[in-house]
């Protein structure tokens, strides 16, 4: 009899421990969030990513070319080409710019596949299948970062005034 009441207690405690353990919290300053030195979490958003093409690639797949644009090192998933529930087209800005929803970089081209053709795929194709339907390995003309998506309230707005009144060179040049 005692030697339940003695795993009884035992039990109560590792339950307690696992408990206050799996509520402890972790914040990494690599990971999406960083705590300030006021004692606030700021939750780091993606970059906000607007750029222009040589030609309408707005309704095509974005993969990520090697730096000798030789083969595919990113591509997305089938069910990786949302965002938001919707398909991650991007977002039409003023001048021919586009503002990125997928999460391309420099080393960006577009494949055959239109976003709404890709999703209905029964998988994902390999790497080396995708090369052959590359329609550009070069298609920016320009690309910048303007900060972060979550300092905007009304990113599409507030963008289209930084293009149209000539301020583009407040954001970082990536191209």
């Amino acid at each position: 009899m005692r030697n339940k009441s003695i795993l009884r207690l035992l039990s109560g405690f590792l339950s307690a421990g696992l408990l206050f353990m799996s509520c402890s919290h972790h914040v990494s300053s690599h990971g999406s969030a960083a705590v300030s030195k006021k004692g606030t979490v700021a939750v780091n958003s993606p970059p906000c990513i607007i750029y222009r093409t040589r030609s309408d690639y707005s309704m095509y797949v974005p993969v990520t070319l090697s730096a000798d644009k030789s083969k595919i090192v990113s591509y997305p998933d089938i069910k990786d080409i949302y965002y938001n529930g919707k398909l991650s087209l991007p977002t039409f800005l003023a001048n021919g710019f586009l503002l990125d929803n997928r999460g391309i970089g420099l080393q960006v081209a577009f494949l055959e596949y239109t976003y709404e053709e890709y999703s209905k795929l029964s998988s994902t194709p390999p790497a080396t299948d995708l090369m052959s339907l590359l329609m550009d390995k070069d298609p920016l003309i320009e690309m910048y970062q303007c900060g972060r998506r979550s300092q905007y309230t009304d990113i599409e707005h507030e963008l289209n005034v930084l293009i149209t009144s000539g301020k583009l060179n407040t954001c970082k040049k990536l191209k």
